[in-house]
């Protein structure tokens, strides 16, 4: 354990963006004798949240060189989405419930287009070609598909008789949330159990000695998890306010900036391994999590509603949030399906993510 500690102290000394943990006490700080400086809270909680993340991905990167890029893969996705799932929790409570769907429609495409290509992006830069294995990738999408018509299927519900749609919407929702469930855990199966011998890394190069030890790494992954989850709240309560204050409206702050800062430590550990030519780990991160989003976190929110939130939600996204993540998907899955990529490959995921922000930042949804 002393040796951990002590690899983990040489860690943050030798890192500079590291240095920045300590803006983390600041903002607890801030928030109990500030906590009506809302564009001060916003601007302390991003700046605590980029080493928080750069340690988890060092600390993922240590549990994926013992447990093999499928299940680290798996290990960051559920732990970043756990963050996620945390600030979704609040906000259900609060009854903001298209805040709750803005931000679990904007995990799916930032991670399916803007961590999966800026991914192939940095490590297309590093490296000339990357090889990636295209059978996990496809698995990924797919399930992406199904969650994606599960989505679909609310918006079409005849409205002609509103009470009758809303009951039919409410115990659709309910019973769509109980399938895709099912489907995420028949997947793990899957991926680890059954078929596990076609998910196996397709990186030649070599993974090298795990920078931590196996208990430590696995005690900073729940601790900075904690961590992040504590300061993101701090963040979802002020970016509201702050995001008046600098001229941003509520859609793109929703589907944008929060899915961003959501997912930084999942982009930490992505772009690290796509820069260390183990982009089955960046791949298996970026669709892993947008998958998890899909199929878990959207599902158990619609369930937790009728224990926690004042009314229960459905899975009824407004029209333009089910296209962009009916195209991500289908975008994600044209690229992913050759098994190796380049970096002109993470330049168009990126143009159709700057597509999807630059429309929401100019023209948001209606009711916005």
């Amino acid at each position: 354990m002393t040796a951990g500690l002590s690899t983990l102290f040489r860690e943050i000394r030798g890192n500079v963006v590291l240095w920045l943990l300590a803006v983390v006490p600041v903002v607890f700080a801030v928030k109990l004798r500030h906590p009506e400086a809302y564009t001060l809270l916003f601007v302390l909680s991003v700046l605590a949240l980029v080493p928080l993340a750069t340690l988890l991905s060092h600390a993922t990167e240590s549990v994926a060189a013992r447990t093999g890029d499928a299940v680290g893969g798996l290990i960051n996705a559920t732990l970043g989405n756990l963050t996620e799932l945390i600030i979704a929790l609040a906000a259900l409570r609060a009854g903001q419930y298209m805040l709750v769907k803005a931000s679990i429609a904007g995990a799916i495409v930032t991670n399916t287009l803007f961590m999966l290509g800026a991914s192939f992006l940095i490590g297309g830069l590093r490296h000339h070609v990357q090889e990636y294995n295209r059978v996990s990738a496809r698995l990924q999408t797919s399930l992406l598909f199904l969650a994606t018509i599960a989505m679909l299927v609310p918006s079409i519900v005849p409205d002609a008789d509103f009470a009758a749609s809303s009951t039919f919407t409410q115990q659709l929702s309910v019973g769509l949330s109980v399938l895709l469930i099912g489907t995420y855990a028949l997947g793990l199966v899957f991926s680890l159990k059954s078929h596990r011998e076609f998910f196996g890394s397709s990186d030649p190069a070599e993974h090298g000695e795990a920078a931590l030890p196996l208990g430590m790494a696995l005690a900073t992954l729940a601790g900075v998890t904690v961590l992040v989850a504590l300061v993101s709240e701090v963040f979802i309560e002020s970016v509201q306010e702050a995001a008046v204050t600098l001229g941003l409206t509520s859609a793109f702050v929703g589907f944008i900036v929060v899915a961003l800062v959501g997912g930084a430590a999942e982009m930490a550990a992505a772009f690290a391994g796509a820069r260390k030519n183990r982009l089955d780990l960046s791949v298996g991160i970026a669709l892993g999590s947008a998958s998890q989003i899909a199929l878990f976190v959207a599902p158990v929110l619609v369930l937790l509603s009728y224990v926690l939130g004042p009314t229960p939600m459905n899975l009824l996204f407004w029209p333009g949030a089910v296209v962009m993540m009916l195209i991500s998907t289908l975008t994600a899955f044209l690229m992913t399906s050759g098994g190796r990529s380049a970096w002109f490959v993470g330049v168009l995921l990126l143009m159709v993510y700057l597509i999807f922000a630059m429309t929401l930042y100019l023209l948001p949804p209606a009711g916005q």
